[in-house]
């Protein structure tokens, strides 16, 4: 595959970025496109080796090494450097139903289980399944596909994230009519109002969503089932409903001073960041971080994403609070290749905040005890504390942090109740909708099926993909009594 030498010849190229000081300017994608020939280079250096980890998803020390979609990443590698980029679209197509979101969001397991990485730099599959889709999309090659011939059987998808998107491409594709419903006012779910544009741009999503709805997809928004539309309703006018709402309950702050003003979820604030954007003026956002001390509680991707939404609009200073200690900086014993890598990333707000303030904005092993306000109720501090191994607190490194806006990041603990309530379903410990090992169907429930962070708890957005594919075969297979998707 690609060129036998090539990844001793080439030397990894990724994507140039904008400078953090320049970019921190707009809300837009910081990535420029490399050349049609760098990226050729870059697919040469995929290596031909015997065993493509890269591709395999297996469950190693604990986590997933290698895609969960099972790309065929040396294939499509060995298509980039000979130039076939039209067949390498069918490749990619093959395996994924939205190479141009996982392409700019996916941590990039793949490239962690990359062979070429045990001893030098992974071969930039990411960036390269980015090249292939998005010069389709330039030349033309991405057209709707709608079925020649319609089943006459009708499937509900309720949400519109990537789990209920690849779900609804596949049935419609089969020949089923599919209505995906979305409480919000626009389509994609956390692809449109949780993930910043900076990482993914709104037009891409509403590219998306377009080419579906011309290939016979309907998309019915503002519409929140188990609310304005009952479960029976569904159930009387469609032969099958999928549950894709996502794990939409967010982790609270249980601390003293917690109610009031100026505390927000992290997705209340990316949404309302985002929703300004729309409406084509950022400074009009209901909730903005200008002039203000920002503190962010919880370490991972969301918590990044205010860092870089709070730069954007101007704070005063930024602050991230993570409760466990700093991972190491490069890969130990106890995590060999290919594991994936429990090392400390340092993503686009932590590096953008560092340029702007001159240090990382996290501080590790640290918690929220208490919020501090004013007599009129206005969030003037917080106070923290240290924790030990234990994540137990460590007496007298007690501090206050100056902060008018708290933010919480600390993760979701599963889908809201009142869907499944709706439908009777069945819940996991972890409050998930209920189905057997390895299946979509629901249990407690006919003609019900579920896919995604609704199923799987909180997850990425690779992973919701793989869900909704999986769940569109189970849901042909219940109405057809066979199944044509792989």
């Amino acid at each position: 595959m690609g060129k036998p030498t090539g990844f001793l010849e080439y030397p990894r190229q990724g994507e140039p970025a904008q400078p953090p000081l320049e970019r921190i300017t707009h809300f837009n994608e910081f990535h420029p496109r490399l050349s049609r020939e760098e990226r050729r280079r870059q697919g040469g250096r995929c290596m031909a080796c015997g065993v493509p980890f890269c591709q395999s998803g297996a469950v190693l020390g604990g986590m997933v090494s290698g895609c969960p979609l099972h790309n065929l990443v040396p294939e499509w590698n060995d298509l980039i450097y000979t130039g076939s980029f039209d067949h390498a679209l069918r490749r990619l197509l093959k395996t994924n139903s939205f190479p141009e979101f996982t392409g700019r969001v996916c941590p990039a397991l793949c490239e962690a289980a990359c062979t070429c990485g045990l001893h030098g730099e992974p071969v930039t599959v990411r960036e390269n399944e980015l090249g292939i889709i998005e010069e389709a999309w330039e030349k033309g090659l991405v057209q709707p596909r709608p079925p020649r011939v319609r089943t006459g059987k009708k499937v509900a998808v309720v949400g519109s994230g990537p789990s209920g998107l690849a779900c609804a491409d596949r049935l419609n594709h089969r020949g089923h009519s599919v209505t995906v419903f979305e409480r919000a006012d626009r389509p994609g779910g956390l692809l449109m109002y949780g993930i910043p544009n900076m990482k993914l741009e709104k037009s891409v999503v509403a590219r998306r969503i377009d080419l579906m709805t011309k290939e016979g997809v309907t998309f019915r928004t503002s519409v929140d089932v188990g609310r304005d539309l009952s479960a029976q309703a569904i159930l009387e006018e469609f032969d099958a409903v999928v549950l894709c709402c996502g794990a939409a309950r967010p982790r609270d702050l249980a601390v003293p001073g917690r109610e009031g003003e100026s505390v927000l979820f992290a997705v209340d604030y990316l949404k309302a960041a985002t929703v300004a954007l729309l409406a084509g003026d950022p400074a009009s956002t209901t909730v903005s971080a200008r002039g203000l001390d920002v503190v962010i509680v919880g370490g991972g991707d969301t918590g990044n994403d205010c860092v870089g939404t709070a730069l954007r609009q101007g704070c005063k200073s930024v602050t991230q609070l993570e409760m466990m200690p700093k991972a190491p900086d490069h890969r130990t014993d106890a995590c060999p290749w290919p594991e994936w890598p429990k090392v400390c990333k340092t993503d686009y707000g932590q590096q953008e905040a560092a340029a702007v303030f001159g240090h990382d904005p996290r501080i590790f092993q640290t918690t929220v005890t208490s919020l501090v306000r004013d007599a009129e109720g206005h969030l003037t501090a917080v106070e923290t504390v240290k924790l030990d191994e234990k994540l137990q607190p460590v007496a007298g490194t007690e501090e206050k942090l100056p902060c008018q806006l708290l933010l919480i990041a600390a993760g979701f603990l599963g889908p809201e109740d009142y869907v499944p309530q709706a439908f009777g379903l069945e819940r996991t410990p972890r409050s998930c909708v209920k189905t057997d090992e390895g299946h979509y169907t629901a249990c407690g429930a006919q003609r019900v099926f579920t896919a995604g962070d609704m199923h799987r708890g909180q997850s990425l957005v690779v992973w919701a993909i793989r869900e909704g594919r999986e769940a569109a075969r189970e849901v042909d297979q219940a109405l057809m009594g066979y199944t044509a998707l792989e």
